[in-house]
């Protein structure tokens, strides 16, 4: 089954890829694995989960148990981002109180075949660096040129 991961490392910069890897289905949220389990090129590295997403969108929450989706009631944080308070403590029609919540659908901690992308966080460098494993992801971007005014 395919997945697209994020791996992110410690100074903030994410690689993307997809591949396949069986044996992550039954995985929660918070499990260390290994590298190799992903791809025999991350050998020697060793990964958190992180979170995710399946394949509607919706994310997954470590707070709910199972992989099927639940309608949970959240306050602000993640599936749910409060808009910025303009000026003032005046309450406007497009501002959010504080203290609400809303109930939303999520997905559930554990890894199946219904999610489609997998967050990973790396605890444990391997033999290469995922700059030499994964080098076009790399290059910095290039900058378009400004059309000359005639």
């Amino acid at each position: 089954m395919p997945f697209k991961f994020n791996i992110s490392e410690k100074s903030g910069k994410t690689f993307h890829f997809e591949g396949e890897a069986e044996g992550l289905e039954g995985k929660e949220i918070g499990q260390k694995i290994s590298g190799q389990e992903i791809n025999p090129d991350l050998a020697g590295y060793e990964f958190e989960i992180t979170g995710g997403t399946d394949l509607g969108g919706l994310p997954m929450l470590s707070q709910v148990d199972g992989f099927a989706r639940a309608r949970v009631l959240l306050g602000y944080g993640k599936g749910m981002h409060g808009k910025s308070r303009k000026e003032g403590k005046k309450f406007r029609s497009n501002m959010s109180p504080p203290g609400m919540r809303r109930r939303k659908t999520v997905r559930g901690k554990v890894l199946s075949e219904a999610v489609s992308q997998v967050n990973l966080k790396v605890l444990k460098n391997g033999a290469k660096k995922l700059e030499e494993i994964y080098p076009d992801q790399c290059k910095p971007k290039e900058k378009k040129e400004a059309p000359a005014a005639a």
